[in-house]
């Protein structure tokens, strides 16, 4: 049986695959269909398109744009002290989940799957347990900060100078380089 969220997807589906083909019929196109798990993949004439109709995310909602941290050695970052991992690197949100992973332009918007080969290799360069490689005290960065200075703090390696200049990743801080504070993520 075809779920409802699915079933609403039908119409998109069936213009889609029109598109794709074109005057063609099916069988000179070679259209395949395949509904598994939330997902429909539709194979062309031997070419995968992969359409999102659903994931199986668990919602995460924030009462304000959360505060993150920088993950040690690297120059991705995360929202510390939940039960699910939300990252951001380079300016899109991320989130590991069973294996697979997901993409947003918000925190808390519309997340999409990402296929294995389009992940940023600084995030598949991740070690598994960077959840547990942050020290204690670690330093909270508002999200606004974040937002404006994320493409700056890369390019100018901010966080390997702070690490030589004897501050660690989470000691004293400067994030007002670009635009100063806004504790309200701004």
């Amino acid at each position: 049986m075809v779920s409802k969220t699915i079933k609403s997807y039908l119409p998109a589906i069936a213009a889609l695959l029109f598109v794709l083909t074109g005057p063609a019929t099916q069988s000179e196109a070679g259209v395949n269909v395949n509904v598994d798990d939330g997902r429909v993949n539709v194979d062309v004439g031997g070419e995968g398109v992969y359409v999102n109709v659903g994931n199986n995310l668990p919602a995460t909602r924030f009462a304000a744009p959360p505060d993150l941290v920088v993950i040690p050695g690297t120059y991705v970052y995360m929202v510390p002290d939940i039960d699910v991992d939300v990252l951001f690197y380079q300016g899109d949100w991320w989130r590991p989940y069973q294996g697979r992973w997901y993409r947003s332009l918000d925190y808390d918007g519309q997340w999409s799957y990402v296929e294995a080969e389009r992940i940023p290799s600084g995030l598949r360069a991740l070690p598994q347990d960077y959840r547990h490689r942050l020290s204690t005290g670690y330093e909270l960065i508002p999200h606004g900060d974040v937002k404006r200075n994320w493409r700056h703090w890369e390019k100018e390696k901010h966080w390997d100078s702070r690490a030589e200049h004897g501050r660690g990743e989470h000691g004293e801080h400067d994030h007002g380089s670009q635009g100063g504070h806004d504790r309200k993520g701004r």
